[in-house]
């Protein structure tokens, strides 16, 4: 057996560029754990992956992990064909 301890979880410098980043997303973007109507991520076009509960959005502005059910101002309905 080993004495090696797993050492208590600490932030990392990219773990701190990463909150200041993702917290100015956050005050440029409304974005919402709820749907706006018929309005929601899972029939957005930058929504990658319209059959999973959580996927990752693609709109330039985000770049991140969403829920299906969310919704952010753009939002954009998948055009005609199912194409984006």
């Amino acid at each position: 057996m080993s004495d090696y301890v797993i050492p208590e979880p600490e932030p990392k410098e990219i773990d701190e560029t990463k909150s200041i980043e993702l917290r100015h997303l956050a005050d440029n973007a409304v974005l919402k754990g709820m749907p706006a109507g018929e309005e929601q991520c899972e029939n957005c076009r930058y929504y990658l992956e319209n059959t999973a509960e959580i996927s990752y959005c693609w709109h330039p502005k985000l770049r991140i992990l969403v829920g299906a059910q969310w919704w952010c101002q753009w939002w954009e309905g998948i055009p005609e064909g199912g194409a984006s």
